[in-house]
């Protein structure tokens, strides 16, 4: 898809060629070479300060649905991998000029919906490039730093996928309301302590790189979020986190907490000169509960599909968890 601002440095005519006299700066008469305007140089300067989107159709079924359009640049289904040929060298040109791209998902029933809302004619290049300019506002967008189009995409479907799940987490929150007892606001409440949880597991954990995932079933989908965090030895230093990735782990369990239902979150902690070693827990009844040494071998050592044993790994320890939780939460 187009992205949502024109970088282009030269002029073509109908060949396709650009003009030699504007590209070398040799005046045609005198033989002079002139040198480029002021104002020229601020277009350039400021055009490289200008972001760019692209959106990108994740697999050949969305490319097929937008070749349906007469204004699409492709015209047939078999056309896809031109089409990543040509994604892939327009992402590179914009990185050439020293403009700033980031790449989204364009979700062709998204985009049918938007036209529909918006009142748009679905079969035109601006009413496309309008809605891959919203995209980076309001969807799930990476940034292009020399991917491949082949790496680009497993990558935002993940980003789609995480971005949904903390959208959904964040509404469920939204919809728990207030205390009876006390009128607090349970979402809020829950973010809170779900904040405070990830502190202490961080803190817990010690100096190393740590991989974190939060489980919760809810009655209509499974609500998966991931962490990776790294954390130093001085204890006055802020774990590092990843994107985005430690607040949609927050809305999670959040609302694992809050629903009072079933969930459960792992730990997996790497240090250099020792073998990894896996924490676990368990919420139960809007507490986030520790579980056992022996309970986390269980947990990890079954296959989720069979509920068959699996062989542990080799040079990992399985460790009871430890407190996270807030001891008498209202």
């Amino acid at each position: 898809m187009p992205p949502t601002n024109h970088a282009g440095t030269g002029q073509t005519g109908p060949t396709g060629q650009t003009d030699k006299n504007s590209k070398t700066g040799q005046n045609s008469k005198s033989g002079r070479t002139r040198r480029p305007s002021s104002s020229t140089s601020r277009r350039r300067t400021l055009r490289r300060e200008v972001p760019s989107t692209v959106g990108l159709l994740a697999d050949a079924e969305d490319f097929a649905a937008m070749c349906g359009y007469r204004s699409f640049t492709f015209g047939h289904p078999s056309d896809y991998p031109d089409y990543l040929h040509h994604v892939d060298g327009l992402l590179r040109s914009l990185a050439a000029q020293g403009i700033h791209t980031t790449v989204a998902l364009f979700d062709p029933v998204e985009y049918a919906a938007y036209c529909t809302d918006q009142g748009l004619d679905p079969d035109t290049a601006e009413t496309r490039t309008r809605f891959t300019a919203e995209l980076a506002g309001t969807g799930a967008g990476l940034p292009y730093t020399g991917q491949t189009v082949d790496e680009l995409v497993p990558l935002l479907v993940d980003e789609a996928v995480r971005q949904a799940t903390w959208d959904y987490a964040g509404t469920l929150l939204a919809q728990v309301g207030s205390c009876a007892d006390c009128g607090e606001d349970i979402g809020q409440a829950s973010f809170d302590r779900a904040a405070d949880a990830l502190r202490r597991l961080l803190a817990g954990a010690g100096p190393g790189h740590h991989h974190l995932v939060c489980s919760v079933p809810t009655e209509t989908e499974q609500l998966v979020a991931v962490l990776h965090a790294q954390t130093s030895a001085d204890p006055q230093a802020l774990p590092r986190l990843e994107g985005r990735e430690g607040l949609g782990f927050v809305t999670v369990l959040a609302a694992g907490l809050a629903l009072g239902g079933p969930g459960g979150l792992v730990l997996r902690s790497s240090s250099e000169g020792h073998g990894d070693r896996v924490h676990g827990w368990r919420l139960d009844r809007g507490r986030l509960t520790a579980l056992s040494a022996a309970a986390v071998f269980n947990a990890y050592c079954t296959d989720a599909d069979t509920g068959e044993p699996v062989a542990p790994e080799p040079g990992v320890e399985y460790c009871p968890g430890y407190e996270v939780d807030e001891p008498a939460p209202h």
